[in-house]
């Protein structure tokens, strides 16, 4: 759960704060999870939705906090081949409004469906197609990167 929230709000500090949060709602509401099918399902569902209550609510808008840069430090627990394109992505996903940024991790982080994402959103499939090709392209944009899978000069 601590890595979807990292790469949901890119700052670990806040990620914590997000599991946290999660697992109290989850806790407070532990009746629930003996009827659900897919519990780890369930428990990103309400992580993520923390999340975007939290990118709604008016304190964090008069507060002013946006994701912070992510430290190479804050890395460990990935081992990428390029570590500077592995930062330049979290910082390009840091930069997607948080829709797009959640349907692309729940996608391709996480892998999930177009089924199973709408469903953790509780939103349309064709909702979840659009947020993420718009995700997706933002993230081309931001990385100069062409259709290919190359980076330009």
């Amino acid at each position: 759960m601590r890595k979807v929230a990292y790469l949901l709000c890119s700052d670990w500090h806040r990620a914590d704060d997000l599991v946290q949060e999660s697992i109290t709602k989850l806790y407070t509401n532990w009746h629930r999870m003996g009827q659900v099918d897919n519990r780890d399902g369930y428990a990103r569902t309400v992580l993520v939705n923390t999340f975007l209550a939290e990118q709604r609510s008016p304190w964090r808008r008069a507060w002013g906090g946006g994701a912070g840069p992510a430290a190479e430090a804050d890395v460990a627990w990935v081992q990428p081949a390029d570590l500077e394109t592995s930062l330049d992505l979290r910082k390009a996903l840091a930069e997607l409004p948080p829709r797009q940024r959640a349907t692309v991790v729940l996608r391709y982080y996480c892998d999930l469906t177009v089924d199973q994402t709408a469903d953790a959103l509780g939103c349309s499939s064709g909702n979840v197609k659009s947020q993420t090709s718009r995700g997706l392209d933002s993230l081309r944009r931001n990385l100069n990167v062409n259709h290919a899978g190359g980076f330009q000069a």
